[in-house]
């Protein structure tokens, strides 16, 4: 079972209210469904990336302005989602996408895909993240590792990606200790192929492991040979019933 130790609170806590962090569906056009669920009233949504084309694109996209208008309308942040390829990409690349992300589509923020976990290269996203800030104040800047990186990380964004990957691995995942040293908004979860059967035992998993800001799907991967959340769960209308109204264990 999935455990959480610290010396600072001693134990894990179940008591973590969760809302969506929505990694990105498919272009408006193919996911119409899925972006208008998105603004239904009540939906427990932290934010949603927009991933207009491996990036923002080349030229503005009226449907993904729309639906990322409409998100923004109801008070739900929008982060433009920028590839980061794990450390190798040039500076001057990631940051020409975020500055089409804010002229283009008035993002809020910015999710940092297969950004790096190790402490070499810590200096260089401390560095990308001071710079996307300046270019937008108050920005919420989201780091996808999507494993426990290095701990130094957590202090240079708003949150992190501490786990992305499947249930099968989910389930007997472990926490590192140094994130019960922070709030459970500090984390985020992703993760695909999780059985309806086995939604409850998932929820517990984040709960336990302080995370308050996940994405469950039965979609999978097909072994890597697709995305898995490009569209909504089978049981979105079930997870939305069972965070919106608080459930813990």
């Amino acid at each position: 079972m999935p455990y959480l130790t610290s010396s600072a609170t001693g134990s894990a806590s179940t008591d973590v209210r969760l809302r969506f962090g929505v990694p990105g569906f498919a272009h408006p056009l193919v996911a119409r469904a899925e972006w208008g669920e998105l603004t239904r009233p009540g939906t427990p949504l932290h934010w949603v990336v927009l991933n207009v084309a491996d990036g923002p694109g080349v030229r503005p996209d009226p449907h993904c302005l729309e639906a990322a208008g409409r998100l923004r309308n109801t008070g739900v942040r929008v982060l433009g989602h920028l590839d980061i390829a794990h450390g190798v990409r040039a500076f001057a690349e990631v940051v020409s996408d975020a500055q089409r992300y804010l002229d283009w589509y008035q993002v809020d923020g910015f999710l940092l895909d297969r950004c790096p976990g190790e402490r070499a290269s810590l200096p260089d996203i401390r560095r990308a993240v001071t710079t996307l800030r300046t270019l937008r104040d108050g920005a919420h800047v989201v780091l996808g590792h999507g494993i426990h990186p290095y701990p130094g990380y957590a202090e240079n964004a708003d949150q992190l990606v501490t786990f992305s990957g499947p249930w099968s691995d989910y389930r007997w995942s472990q926490v590192a200790e140094w994130t019960a040293d922070y709030p459970p908004d500090r984390f985020c979860h992703f993760v695909h192929g999780v059985p309806r059967a086995h939604l409850d035992e998932a929820l517990r998993v984040a709960r336990w492991q302080g995370a308050a800001t996940i994405y469950f799907t039965d979609r999978t991967d097909r072994d890597g040979l697709s995305d898995p959340w490009e569209n909504m769960p089978g049981y979105w209308d079930d997870i939305v019933s069972r965070i919106g109204t608080g459930v813990s264990e």
